[in-house]
């Protein structure tokens, strides 16, 4: 297998996913700041969508998509499972992964896309400038409604950590870094982020 890497925080959600699990894999870089997963050969051979990250399988086919990725991982390497290893843990985690993706990542990503990192997308996709302000609230929102939520818990979905718990601190830790710090009030998710940020992995 080779994984497809490159900055930002949907690798980065792969990687952190694979130390937890012992994974190491051959890696090619790809210069996402130069436009190369914009054009051939990366969006004709590896990913048509021109996105990181890419895993390539032993018999030459490609997945993309974070969940699909990390899935695939946890099945071929099933020690430390990070999905689950029952129905219901990995119907939680499943759960749990969707909830914070369409609350809290996507509009803290197209916030920042449609904001400070304008210059960098807009020549690539649509961009909605006017959107980028009610994007960051709305993640914030995300963050405030999923506060409550983890309340007396270790990690997202409760005493096990899975990759709802990866993919929340990859993105959560890239919006620190470009302007959409953790709202103070969600103490809990503060919390959480912190022993995240503590764990060897990282």
């Amino acid at each position: 297998m080779k994984f497809y890497n490159s900055v930002g925080p949907n690798p980065r959600v792969v990687k952190l996913f694979m130390a937890e699990k012992g994974i190491e894999l051959p890696e090619v870089d790809v210069d996402l700041r130069g436009g190369e997963n914009r054009r051939a050969p990366y969006n004709v051979e590896v990913n048509p969508a021109g996105q990181t990250p890419a895993l390539e399988l032993d018999d030459g086919s490609v997945l993309t998509e974070i969940t699909a990725i990390c899935e695939y991982l946890d099945e071929k390497f099933p020690a430390t499972p990070l999905i689950g290893t029952t129905a219901e843990e990995r119907a939680a985690t499943r759960m749990w992964t969707r909830r914070i993706d369409l609350k809290i990542c996507e509009p803290l990503t197209n916030g920042f896309r449609f904001a400070e990192g304008l210059p960098l997308f807009e020549p690539r996709l649509r961009c909605l400038p006017e959107a980028a302000a009610g994007l960051k609230a709305t993640a914030q929102d995300g963050v405030r409604w999923l506060d409550p939520l983890i309340a007396g818990r270790e990690f997202v979905a409760g005493e096990r950590l899975t990759l709802a718990d990866l993919m929340l601190f990859a993105f959560l830790d890239f919006g620190i870094s470009v302007g959409q710090p953790i709202d103070p009030a969600a103490t809990n998710v503060i919390a959480w982020y912190e022993r995240m940020k503590a764990r060897p992995t990282n």
